[in-house]
């Protein structure tokens, strides 16, 4: 059984992969529509497009998400979403179904990918995380974003989750830019990538319903980075905890 299972996962990987670049080359030039509509009208547009394109791929390879909190988005109102990070799957379900324009923080290497190096551009504030000038750069350009009534999507655990833990530790980056910005943190909780694609089987895939709940707005007002840190990191562990099944 766990031979066979293994087989299946192999199998089912070279699918997600094969479905993912067949599904990308159909959105790619609709998605680039948006470079020409001025933000931030012009990445709403985007992530329009980009849930349409992962409603469908999710489908397709037996992962559908259930998205709930949507409710916790004012309208007209920017948010620093903070998502946990277990898996690669992860990211394609993270900023797409977020409820309007936003971008995420991403290394700068991916632009290098022909044609999706666009798509990923377009959805990112780049950043080359082994630059001080860049990091910083980086962090005044999620200022930029928040200011133009967007949102900033950030995973504060850096990298995913390798540990037997619901979350890793937090970085600071997040919620000095929520302090900085007097800008509210939604606390994103996604559940099951791990289970989908695990970290720690290259090239498996198994197909698995995923979740994503978006959690009540945490307030800047009177705390410090650290303590804001502290308190959306311990709401976040609770929930994960209560809900994961």
């Amino acid at each position: 059984m766990k031979v066979a299972k293994t087989i299946f996962g192999g199998i089912w990987a070279l699918w997600g992969l094969i479905s993912f670049v067949l599904t990308f080359l159909i959105i790619f030039i609709p998605s680039m529509i948006p470079y020409l509509v001025p933000d931030p009208k012009g990445q709403d547009l985007f992530i329009r497009i980009s849930r349409i394109w992962m409603t469908v791929w999710l489908y397709m390879v037996g992962c559908p998400l259930k998205v709930s909190g949507k409710e916790n988005f004012a309208k007209g109102t920017s948010y620093i979403v903070t998502c946990n990070h277990n898996s690669m799957l992860d990211i394609p379900i993270s900023c797409p179904f977020i409820p309007g324009g936003n971008k995420t923080i991403a290394k700068k290497s991916f632009v290098k990918v022909p044609l999706f190096g666009w798509f990923y551009r377009k959805g990112a504030v780049l950043v080359d995380r082994k630059s001080e000038i860049s990091r910083r750069k980086s962090f005044e350009e999620m200022k930029k974003v928040l200011a133009m009534g967007m949102h900033m999507s950030v995973y504060p655990e850096g990298t995913r989750n390798r540990t037997d833990e619901p979350l890793k530790k937090f970085y600071d980056g997040a919620f000095k830019l929520a302090v900085d910005t007097n800008t509210a943190v939604i606390p994103a909780v996604i559940f099951n990538t791990k289970k989908a694609l695990p970290v720690h089987k290259p090239f498996y895939f198994i197909p698995h319903r995923l979740r994503m709940d978006f959690l009540e707005p945490i307030p800047v007002e009177g705390q410090t980075t650290e303590q804001l840190r502290d308190k959306v990191f311990q709401v976040m562990k609770d929930h994960y905890l209560k809900y994961n099944r």
